[in-house]
């Protein structure tokens, strides 16, 4: 089978990187575009700063007749290629026809450019940002709709990078419950106690300024992931960016935060599901592309919310505030029956804690993504992501 593969440098080759999924899932009634506008922030140096000290390449893959059967992208992220054990770079966006063959020359064109700036392995699928958008692959769970920025992919991928070499190094585990079915007792017993101590107030976010949300968002964070490998706490002005990015799609009934004398302790950030809408859309934003988004939106075309944030401070966890910030939305949205479902963003199978929460929320484990590793060294042995423990324990 001849093959050529072309590196993104002109309006063709991107075009055709840019559409190639609309072939990969021509007959997949249940994929859903990513949106043109994110996926072109990736690569933007104005709009990801990353790209101020990082590098990204794209890549498409040409059949004999010219036709567009495969794409991939490389990433050096400057925060992350040197805190592991070895330099590791990224590979995404790996979109490829079934043919083990044409998967391995984009896997080879990817290893091969990071291997020449100095990597030593590859974790994917990956995104140059943020782990919430366009993270990881699909390998269970072919049947539901994607959720928003999350990939979708075929079956085969699975193959496609295992046969490769490439080793899972940590799951995504996304959680569904019901949105409409009463909480357990034992939740609402915490939440009367919690609500009948003056010490303590919860609220979501209706009439509260950007600045206000933002801040508090920035505290719980901070004081919430203090325990992860490589967390560095977020500035004011990230904050700021995220929840004013946030805004436009917000429903301030589902932004839920716990204070204790004051202080921000606690929060949960859904989303109304936008690919609920975002399927009319057909991938791209363009003005009819928002008239159809504001349309759907006015006619409450969305059922199902998607939880983007769950933290609790490190010396507030383990008192059962996750399940008072749930009581809450039960007695706002939920008792009006605006929703169906809640799906949770994904939890690495590295966070037992986490998933334990969930559980207990009474939520099920519905789909699993996986990113994966390839080491370049193949005599290297390979190790999965480690545990998240408690700090001194």
């Amino acid at each position: 089978m001849a093959m050529r593969i072309a590196e993104v440098s002109d309006a063709r080759t991107l075009n055709d990187w840019m559409r190639l999924p609309w072939r990969i899932y021509a007959s997949d009634p249940n994929w859903i575009p990513h949106l043109k506008q994110d996926v072109e922030k990736v690569f933007d140096p104005e709009k990801n700063k990353l790209l101020k000290d990082g590098k990204a390449w794209r890549w498409v893959l040409y059949d004999a007749q010219g036709a567009a059967i495969g794409r991939i992208a490389a990433f050096i992220n400057p925060k992350t290629a040197h805190t592991e054990k070895q330099p590791t770079g990224g590979m995404g966006f790996f979109e490829c026809i079934n043919e083990q063959a044409a998967a391995d020359l984009l896997f080879n064109t990817a290893r091969e450019r990071l291997k020449a700036e100095g990597m030593e392995a590859m974790d994917g699928p990956i995104n140059l940002g943020d782990r919430n958008m366009f993270w990881g692959l699909l390998i269970e769970n072919y049947t539901d709709a994607p959720i928003y920025g999350t990939n979708y992919n075929p079956p085969y991928y699975k193959d496609l990078l295992e046969r490769y070499g490439f080793q899972v190094y940590f799951r995504q585990l996304f959680y569904k419950m019901s949105a409409t079915q009463p909480v357990h007792p034992i939740f609402h017993r915490k939440y009367n106690q919690v609500v009948g101590d003056p010490d303590y107030r919860v609220a979501d976010v209706r009439g509260r300024k950007v600045t206000q949300i933002a801040e508090d968002f920035r505290t719980v964070l901070n004081a919430a992931w203090v325990d992860h490998d490589n967390f560095k706490p977020m500035e004011a002005s990230t904050a700021l960016k995220i929840v004013k990015s946030m805004k436009p799609v917000m429903d301030p009934r589902l932004i839920i935060f716990v204070y204790h004398k004051g202080i921000p302790i606690a929060m949960y950030v859904s989303l109304p599901e936008l690919n609920e809408i975002f399927r009319y859309v057909g991938g791209d934003l363009n003005w009819l592309g928002k008239l159809k988004f504001l349309y759907h939106k006015w006619r409450g075309t969305v059922k199902t919310m998607t939880g983007i944030v769950f933290g609790v401070a490190k010396e507030h966890q383990g008192k059962g505030i996750e399940g008072v910030m749930i009581v809450h939305g039960e007695k706002t949205f939920v008792k009006d029956k605006l929703y169906q479902d809640t799906i949770l963003t994904w939890i690495g199978d590295f966070n037992p804690k986490m998933l334990k929460v969930c559980e207990n929320l009474g939520a099920t484990n519905y789909r699993t993504l996986a990113t994966y590793r390839y080491l370049f060294d193949r005599s290297k042995p390979f190790e999965r992501h480690p545990i998240i423990e408690k700090k001194g324990s």
